[in-house]
């Protein structure tokens, strides 16, 4: 069993940049379909922006709103399966014989986020980046809850964007693209309890594993529950 406390939560989706505005959602779920262009990227310098992908900005857009108040912390970055869209484009022009683009390169592997993020923050602080192909949420908070063991407090940053079509058929991946951001320390007035039960659990990977850790942020939901390898995961807020 692993207690923690989320101090602070952000969440962002095209057309979703307010707590608010996922309220409005969780009681009437659409499928997004603007632009992902967070507000807040345009506190990062022009030319660094640049350099952001839609993976990079969503997750980019659920982060910077939490550090207002900090300049330094440790920070774990977690998605399903990376830029897969950016990665297929790599493939694609290998398979072409075409000259790849040591800067698209570059950002195609798997910390890239997180590079870009501390460089933009100017935070040399502890960085993990971690791929969770099942229970994205709950694997990233196993990882951010291990780092509170020489941390303070850990940023952890959950983000995805839609699968290309040519890998739809072999693993499910979100609707829209979206990103969430916690603020995790050990000890405070929003504690949560992390733990594994024994038994066959019915929950099934669906994709959902963000709008799911919203919901229960948000008071809609009572618990998350998740599969991961076959391990029956509980996440449930502390009753006092």
């Amino acid at each position: 069993m692993l207690r923690f406390n989320i101090d602070a939560w952000n969440a962002y989706a095209p057309d979703l940049e307010s707590r608010d505005a996922w309220q409005a959602w969780l009681a009437s779920p659409f499928t997004p379909d603007g632009p992902v262009k967070p507000a807040v990227m345009k506190t990062v310098p022009a030319m660094l922006r640049r350099r952001f992908t839609p993976l990079g900005k969503v997750a980019m857009g659920a982060a910077l709103p939490l550090l207002s108040d900090t300049d330094s912390v440790a920070s774990v970055f977690a998605s399903r399966h990376g830029d897969t869209p950016l990665t297929l484009e790599l493939l694609q022009g290998i398979g072409q014989a075409d000259p790849m683009s040591p800067t698209a390169f570059s950002l195609a592997v798997h910390n890239a986020v997180g590079g870009l993020y501390s460089i933009a923050c100017k935070d040399k602080s502890a960085i993990n980046a971690i791929a969770a192909s099942e229970g994205l949420v709950v694997q990233a908070l196993l990882e951010a809850v291990c780092q509170l063991q020489v941390h303070r407090r850990v940023l952890c940053v959950i983000y995805d964007v839609v699968l290309p079509e040519l890998y739809q058929p072999y693993s499910q991946g979100p609707d829209f693209p979206h990103a969430l951001a916690l603020m995790i320390s050990r000890d405070g007035d929003n504690g949560f309890v992390l733990q594994q039960r024994p038994g066959v659990t019915d929950a099934v990977e669906s994709g959902q594993d963000i709008p799911d850790m919203i919901a229960l942020l948000c008071g809609n939901a009572d618990r998350l529950s998740c599969s991961v390898r076959g391990a029956h995961w509980l996440l449930n807020r502390v009753t006092r």
